[in-house]
């Protein structure tokens, strides 16, 4: 399926020059938006995954639906405050500023073999600092999927040697 054709790119939001890729356009469509979680749950078949972790917000629109689809659980990485447990934090740079990632301290086993799952792969920093969290934890991430990548803002160089699947790339 052509999943791209499905995205809808807005020019110069959320500033001037950028080429947003929304992918609202794709959720509303309910069997394009079940095929998308179909068709990375298909290519990660193969894959050892424990559990899913996905970033705030759109992390949870592709990660808990894959992590249901492959019947494993879903955590949640949230921005900083929202968490009600005990957390352990990271600052990150996004693409148009700072902020502040956590996860619940007990949201990893040792030893858990983790996929993070997001939208979008751009310049690398909320993965990264995913990815960190995760580690620190004592997990194992085994891979990444998204939606998009941003091939030209080459976040995979940011993420060392995780596997990465993206179903569209720009």
């Amino acid at each position: 399926m052509d999943f791209k054709s499905y995205i809808r790119e807005i020019n110069d939001f959320p500033v001037p020059g950028i080429s947003f890729k929304d992918i609202t356009t794709l959720l509303q469509n309910g069997a394009v938006y079940k095929e998308a979680i179909n068709e990375m749950a298909r290519r990660l078949k193969e894959v050892e995954i424990d559990c899913i972790a996905g970033p705030e917000a759109r992390g949870f629109v592709i990660g808990a639906p894959l992590a249901y689809a492959l019947g494993v659980g879903f955590i949640p990485i949230r921005k900083s405050g929202k968490l009600p447990g005990e957390t352990i934090e990271a600052d990150y740079a996004l693409e148009y500023g700072k902020d502040k990632l956590a996860m619940h301290k007990d949201a990893i086993k040792l030893g858990q073999k983790v996929l993070i799952a997001d939208d979008l792969l751009a310049t690398g920093g909320t993965i990264a600092t995913s990815i960190n969290l995760i580690e620190q934890l004592g997990g194992e991430v085994v891979g990444a999927t998204f939606l998009i990548e941003l091939l030209e803002l080459r976040g995979r160089d940011k993420l060392g040697s995780i596997d990465i699947i993206s179903l569209v790339t720009y």
